[in-house]
């Protein structure tokens, strides 16, 4: 399997931060245990790509793996690099898309039309219309096509869906979630593309996707509102903050309401780069999971108090080489094993539809990020989700 990477980031390589980021590691530790072509990583920017390589090879030699990985552009700058890696890769091949938003729908295309099983990091595309058009572009190809998505592996989140599914906290009667992350995501690490996107398109579409995928209900209505203070003062033109309110009809016709709040204001001296919350309230009972403290604090002159997530993609080394497991390293290896069984003749693309956070069950989470968007550029004001 050659693996194509578009994106030179924080998600792939730790781009701006301490660490080697989730796309990466989590290859390198899936070539421990299967067989890769070549990894090709593509950005737009020389230097970024000049950079990328510097991080990934300093996490080869951390992890003791040795890997084949071609860099793109090998030239000057070229926002379509990833066509001429996509057409070279040979076959049997897959791409993971880390890119801005704005791009997902243009690299995802590109992919699924060379015939690629593609990954895409959330959200896959901000309307209807266009997820739509990446589904049918999939059964045209038949290529297996997924949204990293990678809450659904996380143990606590398992547990949600389980309570709900077992009538453990009765009927659904409203979901509060809090998402919040550091001033420096959109002045530092996403600067380049903080102004076309939001910060509930960005990170608050987890836990839509989650409150779908707990209760498989169908989003009836959703309206939000949002506030420009701080980071307009940075000449950065998008919200600080957006609370958004979704209505949900269950299968048995009952309702509830998810509330999702989210900024990326937060302070730097804060404990952790995202701090996120939970709640759910029944008619029998309630489920609370606080996902920033999870059990591990670590106090240091050099970066005062963190709170690590060690079930996300951590790293460990009892070995004396890295190793990296977690629920984001657990959501690229499905899909890579996915693609190969698919590959293999072992699973039909048709049979992975409920049971992975596929391009076509991503449609809802897609339906409803369109319809809080329009409800902020329309003062809040409450937006019908037609069934798709």
């Amino acid at each position: 399997m050659n693996i194509i990477v578009v994106g030179t980031g924080m998600y792939v390589c730790g781009r701006g931060t301490y660490g080697y980021g989730t796309v990466m590691p989590a290859i390198l530790e899936w070539s421990r245990s299967h067989e890769i072509g070549t990894v090709c990583i593509v950005g737009r920017d020389p230097r970024a790509v000049k950079a990328a390589k510097t991080r990934i090879d300093e996490l080869k030699r951390k992890m003791g793996v040795s890997l084949s990985v071609r860099y793109f552009p090998e030239g000057e700058a070229n926002d379509k690099s990833y066509k001429r890696a996509m057409r070279e890769a040979g076959w049997p091949s897959c791409a993971i898309v880390a890119v801005p938003d704005k791009l997902h729908k243009d690299v995802a295309s590109e992919a699924i039309e060379q015939g690629l099983h593609t990954l895409v990091v959330k959200p896959l595309v901000a309307t209807v219309k266009d997820a739509l058009e990446l589904v049918r572009l999939q059964d045209e190809n038949g290529v297996y096509c997924a949204v990293e998505f990678h809450k659904r592996y996380d143990q606590a989140n398992l547990m949600l869906k389980d309570a709900i599914a077992q009538g453990k906290i009765g009927d659904p009667l409203y979901f509060l979630a809090e998402c919040i992350q550091r001033k420096s995501m959109p002045t530092k690490i996403f600067s380049k593309w903080a102004r076309i996107t939001n910060i509930f398109q960005y990170l608050g579409i987890h836990y839509v996707d989650i409150v779908y995928f707990a209760t498989k209900a169908t989003p009836v209505r959703a309206m939000a509102v949002g506030q420009k203070n701080w980071l307009l003062s940075q000449g950065i033109n998008t919200y600080d903050s957006v609370q958004a309110t979704i209505e949900w009809k269950m299968p048995s016709g009952k309702r509830f309401t998810s509330c999702i709040l989210t900024n990326w204001v937060d302070p730097e001296s804060t404990s952790a780069m995202s701090d996120q919350k939970i709640k759910v309230i029944g008619t029998k009972g309630r489920f609370e999971s606080d996902q920033k403290k999870r059990g591990v604090t670590i106090v240091t002159d050099a970066r005062g108090v963190e709170e690590p997530n060690p079930y996300f993609s951590a790293p460990s080394g009892p070995d004396g080489k890295v190793s990296y497991s977690g629920y984001g390293i657990d959501s690229i290896h499905q899909f890579l094993n996915d693609a190969v069984r698919v590959e293999r003749g072992e699973v039909k693309v048709k049979d992975l539809e409920e049971k992975r956070p596929t391009f076509r069950q991503s449609i809802v989470p897609t339906a409803v990020l369109e319809a809080v968007n329009k409800s902020l550029s329309g003062g809040g004001r409450w937006i019908a989700i037609k069934k798709v």
